[in-house]
């Protein structure tokens, strides 16, 4: 059998689960210090170190650092390039992306209180950002679309895109679409390097404020380790999708759907749940049947044997609630009213709405980014967005008045923390005298520290 067939009223069932959830987020200690010495080797030697890396690990012949930076008029050539038809797809893709980002800018605000304090929030984009595009095994124009545009729509100044290009091949379809999304800078390097490069800056790779996008798990483990030297967006997992099915969606179209998430890589998870248990063994049956037709059946079939399962529930509300412990990175809601059920989600990172609804919209062209948490991490985290680069500063400015009739608070709590000199200068704004007696006593340390 190709796929797990699970049933939830299955006496060894929750074992079953818990192995399908399995999966170790933390990369190994050689990966770790290989990659650990990669960030050392750029930090010391700087383009010298990255040259020689690309050269080795990406199959490249580049002779010095200049040659792994793309012209400023490459993208614009790329799309020159490009046949109408992906020309109008890129277009398209990009526009609804772009307009539904636009929806996410967050603007500065403020008020003044009761006692004339002006108080607010400025919201202001960061200044610089590094997108990592992978490339290693395939070209991705929607990631550069999906990352570099929502940091566009926020305002960034200046947008540093890393993508590996093996064997000295650039990939026309991701130039132009960095040409359409508006990347400022782009560098031809990949790997734990690219990641260095970003982080603490070369001759010729500028330092970023933080860096987003997806990678291999050199790539992951990097941005694990720089995390601090700059932002990340998130240390993202194997891709999944989660498809909860009450029989009315074509069965074909559910098999298909698993399939598009198997085929990323051997890793990925491809997960259906139904209280249908007809709906279910024809889901198992059909994939048996259409995976030989498939043309990446062979990571299909090792994604679908090692992370998929079709899973039967007792009825819907068992099923939300698996879906629920699961926290995926997609959720298809394949039901006939899926009103009657996504207010019963609580954690997914992307939720596709109806039979009509297939994933594969999602990853290229229905408008919200596809870079999403992974891996349970829908728990708390959420998907790219404008905001992720947009930092808030608050802004006080305190009146006379405020500054009196506040001032006896601070100083309160002030030295109820040991805090004098806090309290000192509370009192000072508040019109009181600074060498007036302290209150308090020096607070005793507890448990609490």
């Amino acid at each position: 059998m190709v796929i797990q067939h699970l049933v939830t009223t299955n006496d060894n069932f929750e074992q079953q689960f818990a192995d399908l959830l399995q999966w170790d987020m933390h990369t190994d200690s050689a990966l770790d210090q290989q990659v650990a010495e990669i960030i050392s080797q750029v930090r010391k030697r700087g383009d010298a170190a990255v040259l020689e890396l690309t050269n080795k690990l990406d199959r490249r012949d580049l002779a010095k650092p200049q040659d792994f930076k793309f012209g400023n008029d490459a993208p614009l050539q790329a799309w020159q390039r490009l046949q109408p038809r992906h020309q109008q797809a890129l277009q398209l893709a990009a526009e609804r992306i772009r307009s539904f980002h636009q929806r996410q800018l967050d603007s500065s605000w403020s008020f003044e209180d009761e006692l004339g304090n002006r108080l607010g929030q400025r919201v202001s984009p960061l200044q610089r950002v590094g997108v990592y595009v992978p490339g290693g095994q395939a070209a991705y124009p929607s990631s550069v679309l999906m990352t570099v545009i929502p940091a566009t729509v926020a305002g960034v100044d200046d947008i540093v895109v890393c993508v590996p290009t093996p064997g000295d091949l650039p990939n026309d379809m991701v130039l132009a679409a960095l040409h359409l999304a508006g990347a400022s800078q782009v560098f031809s390097i990949g790997g734990a390097q690219a990641i260095a490069a970003m982080a603490y800056g070369t001759e010729s790779v500028p330092r970023v404020d933080k860096i987003v996008g997806p990678g291999s798990a050199y790539v992951a483990t990097a941005k694990k380790q720089v995390f601090g030297q700059v932002g990340i967006d998130m240390i993202a997992g194997p891709s999944e999708v989660l498809i909860l099915a009450d029989g009315t969606t074509p069965v074909d179209w559910a098999v298909l759907d698993l399939f598009s998430q198997a085929e990323h890589d051997a890793s990925a998870q491809s997960i259906l749940i139904s209280p249908d248990r007809d709906f279910a063994a024809a889901v198992v049956a059909r994939i048996e049947a259409m995976l030989p037709s498939m043309e990446r059946e062979s990571i299909i079939r090792q994604s679908l044997r090692r992370r998929g399962a079709v899973i039967v529930s007792a009825n819907k509300q068992e099923a939300l609630d698996l879906a629920n412990r699961i926290a995926p990175e997609h959720l298809e809601l394949a039901v006939a009213a899926p009103e009657d059920w996504i207010d019963d989600i609580r954690h997914a990172g992307a939720i596709f709405c109806g039979a009509h609804t297939g994933e594969t919209f999602g990853d290229y062209v229905a408008g919200p980014s596809h870079v999403l948490p992974t891996f349970g991490t829908a728990r708390f985290a959420s998907p790219l967005g404008v905001y992720d680069f947009q930092k808030r500063t608050s802004v006080v400015e305190m009146s006379a008045r405020g500054a009196s009739a506040l001032a006896a608070v601070t100083d309160t709590l002030a030295q109820a923390e040991g805090l004098f000199a806090h309290a000192r200068a509370a009192r000072l704004r508040g019109g009181a005298n600074e060498d007036g007696p302290i209150t308090g006593a020096q607070p005793s340390r507890g448990a609490a520290e």
